[in-house]
């Protein structure tokens, strides 16, 4: 069988196309199903939490390699799936793949970071440029929010991975603390600590760039 990125090309297959179900298969079903050589079952699950992945990936890596990284998670997934506690859930399990794969960037890239958290050149010049000046405030306000989303990602980028961390999978992904902190391996106490210690130093830093809150 050929493989795209190391995953079979069933699954990638599979996972562009619709689920026929009226009723979609549980997680554990799916992973039973995978576990019994039914490989189209990883597309459906791969089509199922794909997109969450890659919004958690965004938000901790940036978009630089962002497409490698969502494709490294499930190619992770897909090889260790053998080694998947059935006790524990899956999506559970997968944002444990999610961190790893995060946290591997991250000390790949540590000398980098100045880069990362750089604010693109053409994006600033799009704010400035004579030629959007005028336009109404539709468009003032649609540079305000991009100007702000922006905002966010560097004040996140400013956090260790630890806090920024459990503030994505909480406030962004709305996991419950309890979830986070068995994705981490950490206690809720923890969570609750870093969350709040997070939250309080990315409100300062967009404070610090003129944002009320």
């Amino acid at each position: 069988m050929t493989e795209v990125w190391g995953i079979p090309t069933a699954i990638v297959i599979s996972a562009s196309s619709p689920v026929s179900s009226s009723q979609p298969e549980s997680d554990d079903y799916l992973v039973q199903q995978c576990l019994q050589g039914n490989k189209q079952s990883f597309g459906q699950l791969y089509q199922r939490h794909q997109t969450k992945v890659r919004s958690t990936l965004y938000q901790l890596c940036g978009l630089d390699g962002l497409d490698d990284l969502v494709q490294d998670v499930f190619l992770r997934a897909w090889k260790g799936l053998s080694k998947f506690k059935r006790n524990a859930q899956f999506s559970t399990w997968l944002y444990r793949i999610t961190w790893n794969v995060a946290c591997d960037r991250r000390r790949a890239y540590a000398k980098d970071r100045a880069r990362s958290v750089a604010v693109d050149d053409e994006q600033l010049q799009n704010f400035t440029d004579p030629e959007f000046a005028g336009q109404g405030s539709d468009r003032n306000h649609g540079l305000a929010q991009l100007h702000y989303q922006d905002l966010v990602q560097r004040g996140l980028m400013q956090l260790s991975i630890e806090h920024r961390t459990v503030l994505v999978l909480h406030d962004l992904e709305e996991l419950p603390q309890k979830e986070i902190a068995q994705i981490l391996g950490i206690p809720v106490g923890t969570v609750k600590s870093r969350l709040f210690h997070a939250r309080s130093s990315l409100r300062k830093f967009l404070e610090s760039q003129g944002v009320e809150l």
